[in-house]
């Protein structure tokens, strides 16, 4: 009976006590574009702060910006928060732009540190066609993300006409134009300033009435786990560029070379991985096309040399099809990073051209026709029984010239299994 109550006293520890020690402030930072990777990194963090019961969620934020897909799924899952959500925009020079707005207006509160700003939140596009079409869509893109701001604005109680303005004009202001505007709840020097300046603030969440106690809160700092990070770093465009290049030259090394598997294997990989990048990434199809377009003429180089002229083609095709690889302008692949990478894999691929010319020209080595060239030894010399040994085989030789024991000989020419040999002076 002891040892039962003594397990029924440890699992209720396991169950209750993690919850009596659980943070008052539970604090997220976002430190780049707003990708899906941050979107599921903010969800599980409200999740768990919902679970807790926690007295407020609280987002570092500072990002250029980043897919509009990411920043609805972050509003929704910040609309519907259990929890006071508030966003603070820091460090000093930090930034809330483009998809940064946007967050900031969904969020409960708003705080800023000094010298940072928010605005610039016109949708973008990398299309470049002046089109009427073009033209039409972008204006639908707009009003749409108007229209989304301007709610957001009315359920918080913001200025929704300056969130038009970022949105249409790509206005921008500092923490002190965003206070007096009423786009901002606060200022806060640090961390600290903001759990003080919080403190006693009313804010409505789920149709109730909160009063925040932030002034002695205990605070779980919950940055991105290595799961996140790693998922994070794929899901960078430099990465995930080089991820495609290596793994296209692992598995073209591998089918040139069946049987060494270790490339194979390490290009597969780095494909899969370069794909779910690509998944999460606004990829431009030109791009990709020209990327592909690049790659067979490196390979039809290697097959079938051109002295230059399908790897300079392959070049100029890779490099702009580099460029153009992603339609959003925060995500790009950065011209230190294609430039190496190019000549790279250029490189590579003049090699094993280079290596099949070679390998075209090159003397036969192989088979009875192999022999013709080669130098070997009289074996035994006695009239239509020569022996010779060549490659440390013996052969059986005829020769017009006289041979005696002993002799250098060289291989003139192969008929069935007899060699035709002359005397080396």
């Amino acid at each position: 009976m002891k040892v039962k109550n003594r397990w029924i006293s440890t699992l209720f520890a396991l169950l209750f006590i993690p919850s009596l020690f659980a943070a008052d402030v539970l604090r997220l930072k976002v430190d780049g574009p707003i990708t899906p990777v941050t979107a599921r990194y903010l969800m599980d963090g409200l999740s768990r702060a919902e679970r807790q019961h926690a007295e407020a969620v609280i987002i570092t934020l500072d990002t250029p910006g980043g897919l509009m897909s990411s920043t609805m799924d972050i509003d929704k899952r910040l609309l519907a928060a259990k929890v006071p959500v508030i966003v603070y925009i820091s460090p000093s020079g930090g930034r809330a732009a483009s998809a940064g707005v946007f967050i900031s207006y969904a969020a409960h509160l708003v705080a800023m540190a000094p010298s940072t700003n928010i605005g610039s939140a016109h949708p973008v596009t990398m299309g470049g066609a002046k089109q009427d079409s073009s033209a039409v869509m972008m204006e639908k893109v707009t009003n749409d993300a108007v229209s989304h701001i301007r709610g957001l604005a009315r359920q918080r109680g913001r200025n929704a006409d300056w969130a038009e303005s970022a949105v249409r004009e790509s206005k921008n202001i500092s923490e002190e134009e965003a206070l007096e505007q009423n786009v901002i709840s606060l200022i806060a020097a640090d961390f600290d300033s903001l759990l003080d300046a919080l403190d006693g603030r009313v804010v409505e969440v789920d149709g109730q009435s909160v009063t925040l106690h932030t002034a002695d809160a205990v605070v779980e700092h919950r940055p991105m786990n290595w799961r996140y990070q790693i998922l994070d770093k794929i899901a960078d465009p430099n990465i995930a560029y080089l991820l495609m290049l290596g793994g296209v030259m692992g598995l073209f090394f591998e089918l040139r070379s069946p049987g060494a598997l270790f490339p194979g294997i390490l290009g597969g990989i780095s494909l899969i991985l370069a794909f779910f990048a690509m998944q999460v990434l606004p990829i431009n199809a030109a791009g990709v096309l020209l990327i592909i377009l690049a790659v067979l003429f490196f390979v039809l180089e290697a097959y079938t040399p051109t002295f230059g002229f399908l790897t300079i083609g392959g070049v100029i095709a890779m490099i702009l099809g580099s460029l153009m690889l992603f339609r959003s302008p925060e995500f790009f692949v950065s011209l230190s990073v294609i430039l190496p990478a190019v000549a790279g894999l250029a490189l590579f691929f003049f090699f094993v051209a280079a290596m099949a010319l070679k390998a075209q020209t090159r003397k036969v080595s192989t088979g009875t026709q192999g022999l013709v060239g080669e130098q070997g030894t009289v074996l035994r010399a006695a009239a239509g029984a020569e022996q010779v040994g060549v490659h440390g085989e013996i052969w059986r030789a005829y020769s017009s010239d006289k041979l005696k024991k002993g002799d250098c000989i060289e291989v003139t020419a192969v008929n069935g299994m007899v060699l035709t040999v002359k005397k080396i002076v």
